[in-house]
């Protein structure tokens, strides 16, 4: 079991991070959730979806979200093995502040543009900036989801800045190679980059030459 950090910001994109979030625990990982004021603005838009203030409400309540979904088809289980467990944007107390337990890998998806910023310049004035920026100094993996267009030079300069401090910078571009019939299979293709980066099985997408 691999503790994944996971972080929902601002940005339009909030399906991959749900389908993020349902297929780690599907397949058996401990998933450590924060999310910022902004994400849970954008759930409600994107999702018709409520994050709840207090983390101790959104365990329980996005477990049986996820589990009320209808499982994709392709091979994915309905039956949650993982663990969640959602902490607050400013619980300096969570694992993912400090560098003596920083989980194995953190992902922001969907990673609004000031986030990534944040990161960049290594501000932590919240839980999510902080904890990409113990991922970066211990050398673990981060990888940023940003769903922006266009980039302008700002964009494309931190981007740059942490891709040469180590970090995964995937844009949830989606192929079409493989003839997706669905909004689902768009957001699906994303979602298996994104673990393939955290060395998760899954069979979301079918593989290049297979």
């Amino acid at each position: 079991m691999k503790t994944i950090v996971l972080a929902f910001t601002g940005a339009s994109g909030l399906p991959y991070g749900m389908r993020l979030l349902q297929c780690l625990l599907q397949s058996g990982q401990r998933v450590h959730l924060v999310y910022s004021q902004a994400a849970q603005i954008v759930a409600k838009q994107e999702l018709d979806f409520t994050l709840p203030n207090r983390p101790q409400d959104a365990e329980k309540i996005l477990l049986e979200h996820l589990n009320k979904l209808s499982p994709p088809h392709k091979g994915t289980m309905k039956k949650f093995s993982g663990e969640l467990r959602v902490f607050g944007r400013d619980d300096w107390y969570a694992p993912m502040a400090s560098g003596s337990n920083p989980g194995d890998a953190m992902v922001i998806c969907p990673c609004t543009m000031g986030t990534l910023a944040a990161v960049a310049a290594g501000l932590s004035d919240d839980l999510i900036t902080r904890g990409a920026d113990v991922m970066l100094k211990e050398k673990r993996p981060l990888i940023l989801v940003p769903r922006e267009s266009p980039f302008s030079s700002v964009h494309l300069e931190n981007m740059l800045k942490l891709s040469h401090a180590g970090a995964v910078i995937l844009p949830p571009n989606p192929g079409f190679y493989y003839q997706p019939q669905s909004v689902q299979d768009l957001v699906d293709f994303v979602v298996a980059r994104i673990l393939d980066h955290l060395h998760v099985p899954h069979e979301l997408v079918k593989r290049w030459g297979a």
